[in-house]
């Protein structure tokens, strides 16, 4: 694939990838900061890690559900129309939340509510941008689209708490949440002046063409039938399941710590955020490993290692260091891992292929949150402030005493769990190997009489 500058249907190569990008950096700016100010206005509303829980629930359940339809979709139709569609779909919860505040009829549950619009977006707009990149820009660039991508995720987040907090005394919930809402329309506006071009049709692509269930059924049985690609993503899925436990209790955790400080709060994202943005630049210019699943697997194991940390750290000196380490490799291990599916799935079939796994990762994301939850509120929590139980006798010198240390043993264990996994991952033979046991895409065989891009 060439890297046009334009054409005359607009921007094209990598230059109309980036103003997506743009595009996107502006929209997730202000999308984090009505969410840094409603994650506050939640937690304080309820006073309860398993009702923000819920909110991650109700965030995931569309995806689980309509995902691999999504898929199907993305692969049929306009790749751009259907990233317009995302978007379009993700700002009518924002519009909902703005209308309900303004009125003063805005209550914690129709939280739930636009979670669910929210993620009913995001079930579309993960398959279609990622599945635009491989046709968009060459494929010696893959690893550098993802670390911009990367950027779309950790970069907004490092200014929003800050921008959160100074405009909130000056425009209130009100005027931030109108900020968000024009600039979905800045992102719709980046695409309507880009190429994104249809992938070419290829054998592989073509095998599971049908009605729109057998398409949706289609990206589940290619993953099933490539055992290095299902042991990749299962590496995803019990790594997702330990983070999610633990991360349900991340903002209760230090609003209770600190005696609901949200500077800490914010200050300690903000870190994180910076740490998304180094590790965005960092596979931006080195593109990681030369085999990028040893960036996949080291990653997963050394950020169980540093996950711990969080748990046992007790002031904003261990917490924001600490989330600066855990976000860079979180940037490698997910730009490593896009690039190799990139390259092995067939352009034509991403859309499916992607839904599925990515279903198969977030798989427990509506019973971790639950999960983590309940452990938090009904029994770490309560054990910790036993002096005389055996949690408490075992733990409190590790991780302290008071509000907060219960959800503090969460994250231990769970970092624990998430390095065992990337260690048994890497003695794994087709995972290890994926990218020696599997051809990429632009040697498979393209479907006959088919000359467009």
């Amino acid at each position: 694939m060439t890297n046009n500058v334009n054409t005359s249907k607009g921007v094209a190569g990598m230059q109309g990838f980036t103003l997506v990008w743009l595009g996107q950096i502006v929209s997730v700016l202000a999308s984090n900061m009505t969410g840094f100010a409603l994650t506050i206005w939640m937690y304080q509303q309820t006073r309860s890690t398993t009702a923000m829980a819920l909110m991650q629930v109700c965030f995931i359940l569309p995806f689980l559900l309509l995902s691999p339809i999504a898929g199907a979709m993305v692969d049929r139709y306009n790749r751009k129309l259907m990233m317009m569609v995302s978007d379009l779909t993700a700002v009518l919860s924002t519009a909902g939340i703005l209308v309900l505040y303004a009125t003063g009829n805005l209550e914690f549950w129709h939280m739930y509510i636009a979670s669910v619009i929210n993620g009913l977006g995001n079930t579309f707009q993960w398959p279609a941008y990622s599945a635009a990149i491989s046709t968009m820009v060459s494929k010696d660039q893959y690893s550098r689209a993802n670390g911009m991508m990367s950027l779309v995720e950790s970069g907004p987040a490092v200014l929003s708490p800050m921008l959160a907090g100074m405009l909130l005394p000056v425009i209130g919930l009100t005027g931030i949440l109108t900020l968000d809402v024009a600039t979905f329309f800045i992102a719709i506006l980046a695409l309507l002046l880009v190429v994104v071009p249809q992938p070419e049709k290829t054998l592989e692509g073509q095998q599971g063409r049908g009605n729109l269930w057998k398409e949706s059924a289609f990206g589940f049985q290619y993953i099933f039938k490539r055992p290095s690609l299902l042991g990749l993503q299962m590496v995803f899925f019990f790594g997702n399941l330990f983070s999610g436990l633990a991360f349900t209790a991340f903002a209760p955790m230090i609003l209770d710590r600190t005696a609901d400080n949200t500077t800490i709060f914010a200050t300690v994202q903000t870190f994180g955020a910076i740490g998304g943005i180094t590790g965005g630049i960092l596979m931006s210019v080195w593109a990681g490993f030369k085999k990028r699943v040893n960036g996949v697997l080291a990653g997963w194991l050394f950020s169980g290692l540093i996950f711990t940390l969080v748990g046992f750290g007790q002031t904003v000196w261990i917490w924001a260091p600490v989330m600066v380490v855990e976000s860079i490799l979180a940037a490698m291990i997910n730009t490593s891992n896009q690039a190799i599916w990139q390259a092995k799935v067939a352009p034509d079939a991403q859309g499916r292929v992607f839904s599925a796994r990515r279903l198969i990762a977030w798989f427990t994301q509506p019973i971790a949150p639950l999960i983590g939850g309940v452990l938090a509120d009904y029994v770490l929590e309560p054990a910790m402030q036993t002096t005389s139980g055996p949690l408490f006798t075992i733990f409190s010198p590790l991780v302290g005493t008071g509000p907060g240390s219960g959800k503090a043993i969460l994250f231990i264990f769970s970092g624990l769990a998430i390095a065992v996994i990337g260690m048994v991952a890497f003695s794994i033979h087709p995972i290890r190997s994926v990218e020696s046991i599997l051809p990429d895409h632009d040697t498979l065989e393209k479907a006959a009489g088919d000359t467009t891009g």
